[in-house]
């Protein structure tokens, strides 16, 4: 484990993995069982590649998201009572309970919007970066988005136009194997969507999204490179989600093995993350398990909150409507 992160940041970084992990679990829980309408798309499994980014970041600095967003919310700072809220489609959610799973967003923490379109976060987060440049701040934009999305005509455009101006945006492509049910195999010819950065002329970094260590380097290194003005970086996190497309049962297609699935479980980043604290002597087995505890705690008390709150006045339906 490197020591140039100090036990505190480690423990950040744990805190918002379980934070994400937790919610989720119950969300798609409670989504099965019919408590919460619509599809959600759960984060189970990724939980490295948000908490590993987002413990570089402040309020002013931005990001975008995908359709795959509770945890990059969660770990940039959300709040689980708005973000049930929103979730039940409740008035005091973040978007007033009218942007649900696939477009919750709230501006004080910088988090631009989860997006429903497909590749639709990149081009949002390279105008936040023309912004942060032109306003010759030192901030940076990071955009999420999964190995289907960069093949997207929105994010070759994005990156070129983040290259050709040096902008601070950083891509940041979770690769969990699958567009939706299919294969990167058979969607792609290529093994690393980093290789695209190239063409482009920037940085294009590989890294273990399992392990929230080294996605913590990769991205500190390419946040540094672009605040101090040397442009965007694409970075590639190897990752899984160990749910289907949607929910927690999915649609029952057979695209992929229970031995797959159990494979990549062992790689988990939370589990995984636990026993290398307790090998430094960072964070006991029950330290940790007091955590999981507590925050199973807050999730109990989002869910009241969101479930004790009005559902939206019939009359506001175009408030908040811009175009």
């Amino acid at each position: 484990m490197s020591t140039q992160i100090t036990d505190a940041t480690l423990l950040d970084i744990h805190q918002r993995m379980v934070r994400i992990r937790i919610f989720e679990e119950t969300a798609g829980k409670m989504m099965e069982d019919g408590k919460i309408p619509g599809a959600l798309h759960l984060y189970v499994g990724q939980e490295a590649i948000a908490a590993g980014v987002m413990v570089h970041l402040s309020n002013e600095d931005y990001i975008t998201s995908s359709h795959r967003g509770h945890g990059h919310l969660i770990a940039k700072g959300g709040e689980y009572d708005r973000m049930f809220a929103e979730l039940y489609g409740k008035a005091t959610g973040y978007c007033k309970g009218k942007g649900g799973s696939m477009h919750i967003s709230n501006l004080e923490l910088g988090m631009l919007g989860a997006n429903g379109i497909v590749g639709g976060g990149p081009p949002i987060a390279v105008g936040a970066a023309f912004s942060i440049k032109f306003k010759q701040k030192d901030n940076v934009a990071v955009c999420f988005f999964g190995d289907g999305a960069s093949n997207e005509g929105s994010f070759h455009e994005a990156a070129n136009m983040a290259a050709l101006f040096k902008l601070p945006c950083i891509f940041v492509c979770e690769n969990n194997g699958y567009g939706e049910y299919t294969p990167q195999a058979n969607h792609q010819a290529i093994v690393d969507v980093a290789d695209r950065a190239p063409g482009y002329g920037m940085p294009g970094v590989v890294v273990d999204g399992m392990d929230a260590v080294a996605v913590y380097e990769a991205a500190g290194e390419a946040i540094r490179f672009a605040r101090q003005g040397s442009g965007p970086t694409l970075l590639e996190c190897k990752t899984y989600r160990y749910y289907d497309h949607v929910g927690v049962r999915g649609m029952g297609l057979s695209y992929r093995t229970d031995e797959e699935v159990e494979r990549w479980r062992q790689k988990d980043p939370i589990m995984n993350f636990e026993a290398r604290l307790a090998e430094q002597g960072i964070l006991s087995a029950d330290a940790a398990r007091t955590i999981h505890e507590q925050v199973e705690q807050e999730v109990q008390a989002g869910i009241a909150f969101a479930e004790s709150s009005p559902m939206p006045d019939p009359s506001t339906i175009t408030d908040d409507v811009y175009a």
